[in-house]
């Protein structure tokens, strides 16, 4: 026994690992730093992974004080989500709180922000971060423009449309998956049949008839997908550049559309054109654009990479595109 407290007093609690020997039995005497070190790395290994879980949810709550009409359309801003169930391209809900307050709705997110922004990032000189390649090549824009379209397909087959297709209402993943957001206006088609008289859309995104104010439906969103083609090729350009936004309809009913890019293949203006036909029954369905597109993705470029040297200044993008510098920002807008 005199020779074990022999052995443990020779230890010292300053030594990085102190092992004692008797007969059958082993000891290991771990320094208290050693373990403080050791719980300080997994509280941090577990806040990031915690962190990285939020990171791809966005929490929208109804503001106090909120009237009837208000929580009415909370509430049924959540069932319309139910209602929509999940698709692989469109913002889907995770989850809500509807019976006690404050009442919330948690939505999916992706970090890596919305597609406006994504394209101006691929105009620096910048080729990855957070995860994302920051090259765009003509088959990608094939790619991420097919998976609009099946999720407008979605909403067709619920007799529903979107309103408001543009690269800024679109989020982007790591992989190139997109997903369509921004599903306000078809909200309020399936609650009220219509969409409001006081929602402000972006005019130069509107197809003719909507700037003449006739009925919106699903061949605007095709008209307008035409338009984030040109937003894709451009790598975030604004449409009609040249023109006033109040002078749009003036423009189109001219029989103008826009000029080829000089980035942009004679395949996908064929299909942007076919897009932008004044009468709406003239332009494709989803299931034949979903179809031009898959054709031109054969033959498309895969290695060549869109280049756009000048940067965007936003208040100018704004100005030229007819929409709030305050709807530009690296976080989106759900409902």
């Amino acid at each position: 026994m005199g020779d074990e407290k022999d052995m443990i007093q020779e230890c010292s609690l300053n030594d990085k690992l102190c092992i004692i020997l008797q007969q059958q039995y082993e000891i290991i005497i771990i320094p208290t730093l050693l373990v403080a070190v050791f719980l300080i790395l997994l509280g941090v290994i577990l806040w990031l992974f915690i962190k990285g879980k939020r990171s791809q949810q966005q929490s929208s709550g109804l503001q106090e004080p909120a009237g009837l009409h208000e929580i009415q359309d909370f509430l049924g801003r959540i069932q319309f989500y139910q209602y929509l169930g999940k698709h692989q391209n469109l913002v889907r809900l995770e989850g809500c709180c509807t019976e006690r307050l404050p009442l919330y709705m948690v939505l999916e997110d992706m970090a890596q922000g919305d597609l406006l922004s994504f394209l101006w990032t691929c105009r620096r000189d910048v080729m990855t971060m957070d995860g994302l390649l920051y090259d765009l090549s003509e088959k990608q824009i094939y790619h991420i423009g097919k998976q609009v379209l099946l999720a407008l397909e979605f909403l067709q087959d619920k007799h529903l449309f979107h309103g408001d297709v543009a690269a800024r209402n679109i989020l982007i993943q790591c992989d190139l998956t997109a997903k369509l957001c921004g599903l306000g206006l078809a909200y309020e088609v399936h609650t009220q049949g219509a969409i409001s008289s006081t929602r402000i859309i972006p005019l130069k995104w509107l197809a003719p008839e909507r700037l003449l104010l006739r009925p919106a439906g699903i061949k605007g969103d095709i008209w307008a997908f035409g338009i984030l083609l040109y937003e894709m090729v451009t790598l975030g350009a604004p449409p009609y550049p040249e023109v006033p936004p109040n002078s749009i309809l003036q423009h189109l009913q001219r029989s103008k559309i826009m000029k080829r890019p000089s980035s942009c293949s004679h395949a996908m203006y064929n299909l942007m054109k076919s897009c932008w036909r004044w009468n709406e029954d003239s332009r494709p369905s989803l299931r034949e654009l979903c179809s031009g597109i898959e054709t031109a993705a054969r033959t498309a470029n895969d290695k060549a990479v869109l280049q756009v040297p000048e940067l965007v200044v936003p208040e100018l993008y704004a100005a030229v595109a007819g929409i709030s510098v305050e709807s530009l920002s690296y976080s989106y807008r759900v409902l």
